[in-house]
């Protein structure tokens, strides 16, 4: 669990290692925000594509060898990114970027799925997003600390160096990370006609579509908050970035919080849904009366924690909902194509939102955050009215 919750925190780690650096890029490239957002989104675009793949080659190879070569692959494309000299040299280090990040939620998960009992399950995909959201809080603070001793091609080339050390930690450390791999008469067996059918039929399913939703719509909620929340908040309120930047650390940090409780609470109860549905609309509440630029600066962060803990709670259940969603022998392909859902939002949200601000409408980025966690909630009934009909199965 502690290996990989540290591979998930660097991966975490390296989403937001540019979204700081976004205001020093837009004045050192001249460029827009909508063009610095398409950064975030060609990585993500990428990340989801692959992820699919990335799924059947879990369940294939293992999933260790496949977790391996995509750290590898994201530390070297964001060290060099510190190198770059025209921005344009940013848009292939981040697709490349993309594919790296691909392999962790197929490959983590499928891990986790085949060597943690039953019982402690939901702690352990808790302990899974926690790391996320740790790399995640770490991300800002490190990048910005090392910008104020030196500049952003330090940070930038130092953050890839962070990524090869935890590769390295996870090569020492390999057998632990060792999962059940496919047999080889399945495997030949998979390259039939009939069976791809049949993948695509499990996919397509309504519960695993469904998931596919909710993902995607959750990503373009947590998203959105990361990368240009700060920006947002700052044209709201006036207040300074550093208050609008600890706004989004302290999200972070009560979204792990949460993430903890949340995965006791997902092993005392099979009831998962209520547990998602009541985080995600409180946390839609709470983004509304943000965007609306009515609360007082002194309640902004408060609200953010609130907002952050409620929807980390969520996070714990809805792994376990995919989970009750999966047939055995199938955790790879499963996890690879609901939380490519994930990279789909991700990389649709910055462009929209960087025209957005582009266009000085900063209260429609907190709106729009809040309709999509509310999306999420119609999701999570549709998973649970086909889960809850007799006979059902994925």
């Amino acid at each position: 669990m502690s290996l990989v919750g540290l591979a998930h925190a660097s991966s975490h780690f390296f989403h937001l290692v540019l979204p700081p650096l976004f205001p020093i890029l837009k004045s050192e490239f001249g460029v827009s925000y909508a063009q610095l957002g398409l950064l975030p989104a060609l990585f993500f675009a990428a990340s989801g594509v692959m992820q699919i793949v990335c799924g059947f080659l879990v369940d294939h190879f293992g999933a260790r060898r496949v977790l391996l070569s995509g750290l590898a692959l994201v530390s070297i494309s964001i060290l060099l990114s510190g190198f770059v000299s025209e921005f344009w040299m940013f848009i292939p280090l981040a697709i490349i970027g993309g594919v790296g990040n691909s392999v962790f939620h197929p490959a983590d998960l499928a891990i986790l799925t085949a060597k943690v009992s039953g019982p402690r399950l939901g702690r352990a995909y808790g302990t899974h997003a926690l790391s996320g959201n740790i790399g995640w809080a770490l991300a800002p603070v490190f990048v910005m600390a090392v910008v104020q001793f030196s500049d952003w091609r330090t940070a930038l080339v130092l953050s890839g160096f962070v990524g090869l050390a935890v590769l390295l930690v996870l090569i020492v450390t390999g057998p632990e990370l060792t999962d059940s791999g496919q047999s080889p008469a399945k495997t030949q067996a998979e390259r039939s006609s009939d069976a791809i059918r049949e993948n695509i039929r499990l996919l397509l399913s309504p519960t695993v579509f469904s998931c596919f939703l909710y993902f995607t719509f959750l990503s373009t909620a947590l998203i959105g908050i990361q990368t240009f929340g700060v920006t947002a908040m700052v044209q709201i309120y006036t207040v300074p970035w550093e208050l609008a930047t600890t706004g989004l650390t302290v999200f972070l940090i009560a979204s792990g919080i949460g993430v903890v409780c949340g995965g006791f609470a997902a092993d005392w109860t099979d009831r998962h849904d209520l547990i998602t549905i009541s985080g995600m609309m409180l946390g839609a509440l709470v983004f509304l009366a943000v965007g609306s630029g009515e609360i007082s600066t002194g309640i902004l962060i408060p609200a953010l924690a609130i907002a952050g803990f409620a929807s980390g709670t969520t996070t714990p259940s809805r792994d376990m909902l995919v989970r009750k969603s999966t047939p055995q022998g199938a955790s790879g392909r499963v996890f690879g194509f609901v939380y490519s859902g994930l990279d789909l939002g991700s990389c649709l949200i910055p462009l929209v939102l960087g025209w957005v601000l582009d266009r000085g409408t900063p209260n429609i980025v907190f709106y729009i955050i809040a309709s999509m966690l509310m999306l999420t909630v119609l999701t999570v009934f549709r998973v649970r009215r086909f889960a809850s009909q007799p006979g059902y199965t994925a």
